[in-house]
């Protein structure tokens, strides 16, 4: 018998986060949700059960390598273009894991077909491509389309923005938030390593990687009213100042990924209140988030999910809610989207014009 309350999912490309989004899509099924991985598209899906390997140097990716991840697909329907999946019938909600430039076009068909869409991170490159995304979404308002800002999920970056957000109202068991600083460092991507190398499709890892920092400082304080960004496109630090009564002193976050090769991926966050230092370091093998005060270093235990599986389950929750006619707010919008692509946008001014910007 048919599940007609089953949601059926679409992964469109097979790459990296192809394989990253298959695998949270599977835990959040492991862990009850009423859903299948339905349908696959990728241009050359034998090629990318061949590049499928395993951990890569994030130290964030599945365990998906060729055996798992053929036998993850095993039984879907295949499709060697994107479009004649979203046009099929046979989806709910598909996962848009290509090329950035391929983002919007493919979210656009998704919408018009009445499929729910959660779309890889940058949405664009550009807001102009953005604002033509959100168009044509307000549209068709019952199609939920969230861009997948997965820091948002990320455990430990939550909890820090409940401090912060308790520091700034007064709340806050460890007094006045100061500020936070953000590295997200690695070599170059081993995969898709074309698309990568080519900034005018990318964005280099100021759009890229840095995107994900930059897009958490949005989410805790909102559009900043000035950015001074140093560097490449390919290795930025950023400043932050934000208006306010409560705004921080001390944003800043840097980004890169021209190391040389082998050097270890680093996800790190240094938060600072009047009576407490937060950090979180992805490379801690004992606790990734340890909160140091005078007298004490206290570990944080954190929800056994990544990211990538809490964003995949809260999309399901919110499909599920607007089907049952309830009122659904997602945790990451195209509106963020636009303001962290205008943010970036004026960050690559910044190192142009070698000033301050105004975003």
């Amino acid at each position: 018998m048919t599940n007609t309350n089953e949601i059926r999912i679409g992964i469109i490309g097979l790459g990296f986060m192809g394989r990253t989004h298959l695998a949270a899509y599977r835990s959040a099924i492991a862990a009850g949700a009423n859903a299948r991985i339905a349908a696959v598209a990728d241009p050359n899906i034998e090629r990318a059960l061949a590049a499928a390997t395993g951990n890569l140097s994030t130290g964030t990716a599945p365990d998906l390598n060729a055996a798992a991840l053929a036998r993850l697909i095993d039984g879907t329907e295949r499709f060697s273009d994107a479009v004649r999946l979203i046009a099929s019938g046979s989806v709910d909600v598909v996962s848009i894991c290509t090329p950035t430039d391929t983002h919007v076009d493919l979210a656009i068909a998704a919408i018009k077909a009445g499929v729910h869409v959660l779309v890889e991170k940058p949405v664009a490159t550009r807001s102009a491509d953005v604002a033509r995304l959100i168009g044509v979404a307000r549209e068709h308002p019952r199609i939920l389309v969230m861009p997948a800002m997965c820091m948002r999920f990320w455990p430990g970056w939550p909890w820090l923005k409940e401090k912060i957000d308790a520091a700034r109202t007064g709340g806050g068991e460890w007094g006045r938030f100061i500020g936070v600083t953000f590295q997200r460092l690695g070599s170059g991507p081993t995969w898709s390593k074309e698309f990568y190398a080519d900034a005018t499709r990318s964005g280099g890892a100021l759009v890229d990687l840095h995107i994900h920092d930059a897009d958490f400082a949005l989410w805790c304080f909102g559009a900043p009213l000035k950015v001074t960004c140093v560097g490449t496109l390919d290795h930025c630090t950023t400043m932050y100042r934000f208006s306010g009564e409560h705004a921080p002193a001390h944003i800043v976050a840097q980004g890169g990924w021209n190391h040389a090769p082998g050097f270890p991926f680093t996800m790190r966050y240094t938060a600072l209140f009047e009576g407490a230092t937060a950090v979180f370091d992805l490379a801690d093998p004992i606790s990734p988030l340890r909160v140091y005060r005078a007298n004490s270093t206290d570990t944080i235990d954190l929800p056994g999910v990544n990211g990538y599986e809490a964003e995949a389950a809260h999309m399901l929750a919110a499909i599920v809610a607007t089907r049952n006619g309830e009122p659904v707010t997602l945790r990451a919008t195209l509106d963020d989207a636009m303001l962290v692509t205008k943010v970036l946008e004026a960050e690559r001014q910044s190192q142009l014009n070698g000033g301050c910007q105004l975003v």
